[in-house]
């Protein structure tokens, strides 16, 4: 297990969120489409066998029950034959046991959308604001300060990205400070 900061290097602020057509563990095909009735995007990208993803499920969680004007969609890239664990069929346990209880938790087989937005480790979230159902970055970094996932945040679990939310949804540009998400690298396919 190698613990990465993700770059913001593919996508810059006021980017546009790259398109997807993804499978999602409810059977539905989702696109960036689906989101427009939301005033933002919280993409992302995780996985079910990391411990750095798994810590920051509960606050995935709460967000995606506390904004009822933010989707938040988990991305899976991970390569399903090394780690069997991060399998489709895994993930729709995962959201049956409610571990995982998210807008929409999609996989991302071919790993392109990974590739496309640049992440690199799990978790590592972009947040989107909805400009006129062009989905814009407005965040790319850590959801709170505790980077390993034994560590209590100091605050809400979360509250970076929250900080950010409070921001997209007051109509304001969030505050971003540089602070890379930390995690696992993606398990990417040779």
């Amino acid at each position: 297990m190698v613990a990465l900061e993700s770059e913001s290097d593919v996508l810059d602020h006021g980017d546009l969120a790259p398109e997807f057509e993804l499978e999602g563990t409810d059977g539905e095909t989702y696109t960036l489409g689906d989101f427009d009735d939301h005033d933002a995007l919280l993409v992302v990208f995780t996985c079910n066998h990391c411990p750095y993803a798994k810590a920051k499920y509960d606050a995935m969680n709460a967000i995606a029950a506390d904004y009822e004007d933010v989707a938040v969609v988990g991305i899976n890239p991970n390569d399903a034959e090394e780690y069997p664990e991060d399998s489709f069929e895994k993930m729709v346990e995962y959201v049956g046991a409610g571990d995982i209880d998210l807008t929409a938790y999609l996989r991302d087989d071919t790993q392109d959308v990974a590739k496309a937005y640049g992440a690199v480790c799990t978790p590592d979230p972009f947040l989107f604001r909805n400009d006129n159902d062009d989905f814009r970055l407005v965040y790319h970094g850590r959801f709170d300060d505790a980077t390993n996932p034994d560590e209590e945040p100091s605050g809400t679990p979360g509250y970076e990205i929250r900080d950010a939310i409070e921001s997209v949804l007051a109509g304001e540009v969030p505050e971003d400070e540089g602070h890379p998400s930390r995690g696992c690298s993606i398990k990417w396919r040779d």
